[in-house]
This record gives C-alpha cells, structure tokens and sequence, in this order.
C-alpha cells in the first residue's frame, strides 16, 4: 500500500499534483473504480486490508501493508466480526469498546502496537478495537450502534474524532473525494466505497441519515460505471463543496450552497458571485459539518444513556488544530469544544496534550512531529496517546482496573484474576 495518506495529516489543503481544475460531472466520472480491484475487494478468499460491509461499506480485513515504521510491513488483522486483533489480556472481561477512524484503528503500526493494547497492558484488562480507517464520525456511530448490541457491547464506550471525519460523514462516498491521489494496490487497498451516511435535506434544513445506496457486494459493481456514478453523486452537495474548495473541481452547486447557508445561517451575501472564494466554500463545509457532528454526538449520547453505557469523546486534529494551537493561533473547530462543554459531554482533547508536550522541546515542530508520526502515528505515537489518556480512562472506570485497586494486604492476591 502506497503511503500518501502520510502526507495529509500537516498538509490538508492540497490538490495531490492535479493541475487544472474540472467540471464535477468529468471529476465524478473519472472516479470509476476497475472491476478487478472491486474482485479483490469484495472476494473473501483473497487477502486485503478492508473487506465489504453493508452498513458502514467496509471494516477491516487482513493484510501486510509497507507503511510501517523503517519501509517496514505492518501486521494489520481483524477477527471475524472486523474486531482488530487483540492480544492483552483477552481471556479477561472486556468493558472497554473504542470507535472511529485510522487512528482509533491505528493505521500503520501492528496489531500489537496500538494504543489500545499499550493501554490494555497497562491497566490489566482488553481494549477492544473498532476503530477502522477512512470512516467519518457517522461511519463510526452506525459501527456504535450496531456492536453494542450485540453480545460484545461494553459499558465503557469510547468514540474518537479525527481530522475531517466531520466532512466524512456527509459524502455518500469518501472514494469519490480520494481517488485522485489514493493507490488501491490492486484492490488489496481499495476501500471508502458507499456507505451510510448524513447529509441536509435542502427543502427541510433538516440533517437526515441515509442507509448504504450499494447494500451487497453485487450492488458495488455499480462503481464501475461511470453515468450510474453521475447520477448518484452530482447532487452530493458535501463533495462538491470540498472537491471546488480543493481547486479539483471548477464548477460549484450554487443554489445548493446558498439553500445550505441559509439554514445554517451562513452569510448568504458572501455567496451572491457567480465564482465564490474557495475559502469562503470551505468555511460553509466546516460549518455543515460541525453542524452533522453535533447531531451525531447527540445521537451517540442518547444512544449510551438509554443502554445504560458510559460515554467518552476524543478530540484530535493534527493539521487544522493541533499546529494553529502550537502558533497561538485560534482553532478552527471550537465551535464543537464549545459543543461538548454546554452539553457537559465527558472528553478528552489530545491537541491541547501535544501543544503542552512541545513545550517541552526546542526544536522546529517538523522535527518534533517525527517523534510521534509517520503519518498516522507510529508505534511512539501510539504510547505516547495511551500514557497521555491513561488518566482520563482511570477516572472513568469503576471499579478502577486491577493495577490501580488499594489492597488492603501488603501482597496481591490475584483473586479472580488468575486462571484456576
């Protein structure tokens, strides 16, 4: 698997060395998946890193991707239930379920290298892992929902937001915004298909869920004609606001994008020219998306209390937070701090951990990224997640783990610990 995702996580506003732009209608066409990587992709006989799901269009599969740390390759495996593989302590009662993207999946490092399993060995029980990567926050919640319920549910929900997974929750496909530069290797890549989703219905101003439009292997095949892609996505507003804001596309829904301002009371003046800013277009995306977020974190919230389960939110965005903080300079999601604080949702930022660990340093932050990064982070940067969150995840729990329980006697006793 090629590594250029490594290059967006300080780098977001780039255009992957496309030069100039195109109608949405030709970008959309140009996206057509080859019938023999979807083969791949869908055949589960054959090894790759994600395998088909009907709900959130993919989990994860197993696989050898070279993006490890020194060129290396990365054991990256799943159970059958798309779980990634676990090690610590897994004959143990599980009370700990973690949902999101690549980096609650831990893209990039092995199974064994996550933060969950550091975290796990520390504290004496398992971590599952749910995370998987590409998904948008509603991606993860529809992931939420479904397990929970099931037999493998825990008490303690974790659900982690990264980056843009704002914006991904809105497109029907995240395929159609990333394959310009993304490598499928042959399919043993390919994922990001069409998924479940949230996106306004423009005549109502209401955020409405929308199931998978290709719900079975046989219905994928779909992408690889290009007039049903057309059809399905030229009126995928949340593509065409970050395909014209990233200078891929030339042409812009106008109408679309000025009924979209005006529910969300965005400055529809700032959109009567004919050409809008694209800066201006990504402030209107940022601004639907947190307001998709906010329904999702609402939704994962009810969700927790009507089960009986306990939530906590992670916060974490290496590019368009993360560094404007280390600047002084403002962030631009503060809008969903605000969110999570008047709501008085339990959370745990790790931009404000990294800017106060650079501190630390006197170093340029290039230089102090690659302590912690190689793109996703690398087994370093996953340590150094799990110490930084440890207390926040002590607190939380009750009974505290084995690790931290005051015992009475001098000597432990292991006392329904260990194996009989």
């Amino acid at each position: 698997m090629r590594v250029t995702v490594c290059c967006l996580l300080f780098a977001a506003e780039t255009t992957f060395g496309q030069t100039d732009p195109v109608t949405f209608e030709t970008y959309l066409r140009k996206s057509v998946v080859d019938k023999k990587t979807l083969d791949v992709f869908l055949d589960p006989k054959q090894l790759s890193w994600a395998k088909f799901d009907p709900i959130t269009g993919y989990r994860l599969g197993n696989y050898m991707p070279r993006d490890g740390i020194n060129r290396s390759s990365t054991i990256s495996t799943s159970r059958s239930n798309g779980a990634r593989t676990a090690h610590a302590y897994v004959d143990k009662p599980c009370r700990i379920n973690t949902y999101g993207d690549s980096f609650t999946q831990c893209h990039q490092v092995n199974d064994s290298e996550t933060w969950q399993e550091y975290l796990a060995g520390h504290l004496g029980e398992p971590i599952r892992n749910f995370g998987m990567g590409g998904f948008g926050a509603y991606q993860a919640y529809r992931r939420m929902i479904r397990e929970e319920q099931t037999h493998l549910g825990a008490r303690y929900v974790i659900f982690y937001i990264w980056g843009d997974d704002h914006v991904r929750s809105l497109l029907r496909c995240r395929h159609a915004a990333i394959y310009p530069w993304w490598n499928d290797d042959g399919g043993r890549a390919f994922h990001n298909n069409f998924w479940a989703n949230i996106e306004m219905n423009l005549r109502t101003g209401r955020l409405e869920e929308h199931e998978n439009r290709l719900p079975t292997p046989e219905s994928v095949y779909k992408m690889t004609d290009p007039d049903w892609t057309v059809q399905a996505l030229k009126d995928d507003l949340a593509l065409n606001l970050m395909m014209y804001a990233r200078g891929n596309v030339s042409d812009l829904d106008l109408e679309g994008a000025r009924k979209l301002a005006a529910h969300l009371g965005f400055d529809t003046a700032a959109l009567k020219d004919a050409q809008p800013s694209r800066t201006l277009i990504q402030q209107l995306l940022d601004r639907y998306s947190f307001a998709a977020t906010k329904v999702i974190l609402t939704k994962a919230k009810d969700f927790a209390g009507r089960h009986g389960k306990k939530l906590l939110i992670v916060l974490f965005d290496p590019s368009r937070v993360m560094r404007p903080l280390v600047d002084g300079k403002p962030r631009y999601d503060q809008e969903i701090v605000d969110f999570l604080n008047e709501r008085q949702f339990r959370y745990f930022d790790m931009n404000l951990v990294h800017v106060e660990d650079f501190k630390n340093f006197k170093i340029p932050f290039d230089q102090y990224a690659r302590r912690y990064f190689i793109g996703h982070y690398s087994p370093a940067g996953n340590h150094f997640f799990a110490y930084a969150i440890k207390d926040t995840v002590i607190d939380w729990l009750d009974p505290k783990p084995i690790t931290y329980q005051n015992q009475d006697d001098r000597w432990i006793t292991f006392e329904g610990y260990l194996e009989k």
